[in-house]
């Protein structure tokens, strides 16, 4: 009798993922809403005058550089380890909890593990259902904003910049969400003069227009480069600007846009 040997399905081991995160203390927003306030924005654009015309690449450059050498110096960094395994729900309380209902195993307790397996299902439910929550606010659509005809006003800048989602990744200028969202009140004269000036010379600062390329598994196994998906990460300044100018292309076309069309921003 011929015996074929078991069969052992291919294992495929990833590794841990190390990535570096900013930390923010708390005093960090307060600080930059300081600086800023003291600012003389006027600086930047008179710098950047040539010939009478003002550079928009250069202004441009020149007040986003500062707001993110502004960010670096009241915030620090941190390299964390990213697990392949790791849930995106799982949060704080979870890992204590998984910890409590562990300590309850190894003592040998049947009651207290039974009541830490309970405690440890809630708050997985609650974990979900949170994680849910933040997934519907990303699609949640804000309410139609007007403008004037090629030009946006500090209000409207400012509501915009109050909006951001300070979760999201920041794009190459190093400029995060939570510095536009906090200091919404101390940016929104420089933002404004910036984006005016783009509309009226009818150009885009390159700074703006550049992105970071991030390759993103599409599945959990990956075996080559086809298993990536590229994502661009543009910056946030630049997202504001568009959402301003997309409120104003739709209330020029009115109600000649097919209400069932993609919008992408």
């Amino acid at each position: 009798m011929l015996l074929l040997p078991a069969y052992r399905p291919l294992l495929r081991h990833t590794h841990n993922m190390q990535r570096t995160i900013t930390v923010w203390p708390s005093d960090a927003v307060p600080a930059l809403q300081d600086c800023f306030q003291r600012t003389d924005w006027q600086i930047f654009r008179e710098a950047a005058v040539r010939e009478g015309e003002v550079d928009l690449e250069e202004y441009t450059s020149a007040v986003l550089g500062y707001i993110s050498k502004c960010t670096e110096d009241v915030t620090s960094t941190r390299t964390v380890t990213g697990y392949p395994n790791q849930k995106p729900w799982l949060n704080a309380e979870v890992r204590s909890l998984l910890k409590a209902r562990d300590a309850a195993f190894r003592s040998g307790d049947r009651l207290a593990l039974r009541a830490a397996r309970r405690q440890l299902t809630a708050g997985v439910k609650r974990a979900k259902a949170a994680y849910a929550q933040r997934i519907q606010g990303h699609f949640t659509s804000n309410d139609p904003r007007r403008e004037e005809p090629l030009r946006v006003t500090a209000a409207e800048v400012r509501r915009t910049l109050q909006r951001i989602n300070p979760r999201k990744a920041a794009g190459p200028d190093n400029i995060s969400g939570r510095v536009l969202k906090g200091c919404a009140y101390q940016l929104t004269e420089v933002l404004t003069d910036i984006f005016n000036t783009s509309l009226q010379q009818a150009a885009v600062p390159t700074c703006l227009k550049t992105a970071t390329i991030i390759p993103i598994p599409k599945t959990p196994t990956v075996t080559g480069l086809n298993d990536y998906r590229p994502v661009a990460l543009t910056p946030i300044v630049m997202k504001c600007f568009e959402r301003l100018v997309m409120a104003h292309i739709k209330d020029c076309v009115g109600v000649t846009v097919d209400p069932f069309a993609p919008v992408c921003i």
